[in-house]
Formats: C-alpha cells, structure tokens, sequence
C-alpha cells in the first residue's frame, strides 16, 4: 500500500482506516473490488451542505442568487482540481496504466472526484464536524479570497445585476470600430447607460 503520511499531513487528517482512504483514491480504471464512484456521490453533497453553510453565515447580507453563484464557483470541478494540484493529489491515486498515460493523474474530473471522496472518507470515519473543519481549511487555503470579486468572473452579468437594481436598467453595448489585421483584429466597445457613455476599452474580442 502507499504511503499516505504526506498526504494525511496536507490534508490535517490522519485515517484510521487506510482502507477507506485507500478506496477514496482508487479511480474506476483500476479495476479493483472497489473504487471511488459512491465515495464522490456523498463527497459531492457533503461539500455542498459544508460550503453552504459556510457561505450563509459569512455573508449575511447576501440574497439567495448571490449565495447561490459563490457556491457554484467553489464547488465545482475547477476548484476541486485546483486543490488537488496543490495536495499533489495525483500522485497518489489508483489507475490502469491507461489512464495514467492519458494524463490521468493531471486530469481535473479525475481529480476533483477524488477529492470529494477523501472529504467523504472524512466524514463517514470522523463525522460531519471533521469533515466541514477539513473542507473549510482546503478552500481558505487555497483561496484566501472568498468573495464574489475573486471568485465570480461573470463581470457583464454582474453589472447587468447592479445596474437594475440601482438604474431600474440594463447597459447597453455599442462597437465603435474593429481595427487590425484578420488575424489579431481588435475591437473597440463602448458601455452606455440611458444613452449616455460611461466607459469603453479595447481588446482582441467583443467580450
């Protein structure tokens, strides 16, 4: 069996049950009596419940739409991946040689999946309370910046949401000229408000 001690360190958790943890990273490709499908079915809803919870009580002053896309940015593959990547997760994960030569150990779904069952392992051994202490210290870790700013990059519908609420009105989008050459063409985009301009830029595309 590998050695897991680094890992455990990483991650603030030591598994009495090796096994568990040894289920919790073993990919379908392995082939083995077990793997972490089921595992990453609870994880998913473990890290929800975790990271909405979370969320409600730091930010109080939040809607329900606002709650709703800052959980979406933190749990998602993308996130999960990323703190795979820093735990080195990869490495030790259990796959068919396949896998592995298909960059299998680099693979986001693969390793946000795996992550989501270590946080299951966690919680089915340790509880509810572990597992939340564990989740929190991976995600403040590695993204020191809650908030929507740093983790919403949906800048236009963000805009288009204070705008409403503010103006009672949507920005509107004007292309003042398209300039350049076919292969590096730049567009320059004007922002208005009942008509009126409040900022462009220019950029190698209209979005």
């Amino acid at each position: 069996m590998k050695d897991f001690a680094e890992l455990e360190r990483k991650l603030g958790y030591e598994f009495k049950h090796k096994m568990l943890l040894s289920e919790a990273l073993t990919h379908k490709s392995a082939k083995k009596p077990y793997n972490n499908e089921r595992l990453e079915f609870l994880g998913d809803a473990v890290f929800d419940l975790i990271v909405g919870e979370f969320l409600f009580f730091k930010f109080q002053k939040h809607s329900e739409g606002e709650l709703s896309k800052l959980r979406a940015a933190l749990v998602s593959e993308k996130s999960f991946a990323q703190i795979a990547l820093n735990l080195e997760l990869g490495k030790y994960l259990f796959m068919s040689n396949a896998e592995e030569n298909n960059d299998g150990r680099t693979k986001a779904s693969i390793l946000s999946d795996a992550l989501e069952a270590l946080i299951a392992a966690i919680y089915l051994e340790a509880g509810f309370e572990v597992a939340k202490r564990t989740a929190l210290f991976l995600l403040e870790t590695n993204f020191p910046h809650i908030d929507a700013i740093h983790l919403i990059k949906d800048y236009k519908t963000k805009l288009q949401e204070f705008t409403q609420s503010a103006m009672a009105q949507a920005p509107e989008y004007e292309t003042l000229r398209a300039f350049g050459p076919d292969h590096k063409k730049q567009f320059e985009i004007a922002l208005k408000l009942d008509g009126k301009e409040f900022a462009r830029a220019t950029a190698g595309s209209k979005k």
